[in-house]
């Protein structure tokens, strides 16, 4: 039995005349461009993860790139964030022309460890950007207590994550709607995933919002008069369409995912020593985007694995500050200890809500075989 990280077609086959008939419509309609598909799937994503504006863009790397473009970030400017992550997060923040800023990740979450921002700060520090892996939220509450203290900017970076909640003391919220601005990613992987790229940005602030949906048509505040030097970097209305099938089924999605990764818990607990299953925090409801251990010989796991037919990846071989692209920033081998760690141990197994218990069984198995 083949086993593979993700299966994208048996959620299409799930929902298929569903589909069908909003992509149909979309086709029959004739408006392809920022339409009535659109509109509709910011107010409705606007509305679950309890913000007042969310603006569609093409990409999640979009989302980042634009956020920081709308707060005025750009060069001699810093941004923190983590070196574990996808390269996205670091990419936008150089795309603006700012500078990445590392922060060391901490052992059990593999988020960003917030009691090591604070020494990163100096006058060029103008943003943080947390990311939320794997679909458990970041430390939210210190870093922005962090931010609040030195008038900082923070950026969600809930590409993984949606839907995924962080408990407050007074009040529980959707990750992406705690910082400043949050983005989103719906790449088909994730989550909440469109079948191609696509983006968005959440945010309380309208004039934030309007100045995301100027820079989304190329600086234009109307048609062929452009205030800004801005991006194509629209959501397409055939994504958007399709989405807004898919959010009504989201919920019943990450629950299922959530109780894959129960079974997986329990299938593995008696490898103490040489797999660790995901840590959940307790002051937030994970998604498990990605089912993400630590193993012992991972990448001899990982060889057996595939030869037995069961897809995994790993997510993140290697640190963002090791990165031939980042060479110039100085940063050596050591400098992210927790981050360089984690890059030699996790593995992600098969993960999606229409996983097969028999499926699940068989991974733990062979892993099992394997040790």
């Amino acid at each position: 039995m083949q086993v593979p990280l993700v299966d994208l077609k048996s959620q299409y086959e799930s929902i298929k005349s569903e589909i069908n008939e909003a992509i149909e419509g979309v086709l029959s309609s004739g408006s392809y461009i920022l339409g009535s598909n659109v509109r509709h799937l910011e107010d409705e994503v606007a509305r679950y993860c309890g913000v007042k504006c969310a603006v569609g863009v093409a990409s999640g790397t979009d989302a980042l790139m634009l956020a920081l473009n709308a707060l005025g970030i750009g060069r001699k400017d810093e941004v923190i964030t983590t070196p574990f992550t996808f390269f996205a997060t670091a990419e936008a923040i150089t795309q603006v022309g700012a500078k990445p800023v590392f922060v060391d990740i901490e052992e059990e979450s593999f988020n960003i460890d917030p009691v090591k921002i604070e020494g990163k700060i100096i006058e060029k520090t103008k943003a943080i950007i947390p990311v939320h892996l794997y679909g458990q939220p970041a430390s939210m509450k210190p870093i922005m207590e962090i931010a609040g203290r030195h008038s900082l900017s923070v950026i969600e970076d809930a590409a993984q994550a949606f839907g995924a909640e962080y408990n407050f003391s007074q009040s529980t919220k959707k990750v992406g709607s705690i910082g400043e601005l949050g983005c989103l990613s719906f790449y088909p992987t994730k989550n909440l995933g469109g079948c191609g790229d696509g983006g968005m940005i959440l945010t309380n602030h309208e004039k934030i919002a309007e100045r995301l949906r100027i820079l989304r048509v190329h600086g234009a505040r109307a048609l062929y008069l452009h205030c800004l030097a801005g991006y194509n970097s629209r959501l397409d209305e055939l994504q958007a369409a399709a989405l807004r099938v898919k959010l009504k089924h989201v919920d019943s999605w990450i629950e299922m995912r959530r109780e894959k990764a129960s079974l997986y818990d329990e299938l593995l607990s008696s490898l103490k020593g040489l797999v660790s299953v995901p840590y959940q925090v307790p002051y937030a409801r994970h998604t498990f985007c990605a089912y993400t251990i630590r193993a012992r010989e991972r990448d001899k796991l990982r060889d057996y694995l595939t030869r037995k037919g069961i897809g995994t990846r790993v997510y993140y071989p290697l640190s963002l500050h090791l990165q031939e692209v980042y060479a110039h920033l100085g940063c050596k081998r050591g400098d992210f200890p927790v981050s360089e760690k984690a890059s030699g141990e996790v593995i992600s197994l098969p993960m999606y809500p229409e996983l097969k218990e028999e499926q699940i069984e068989l991974v733990a198995r062979e892993i099992k075989n394997f040790f």
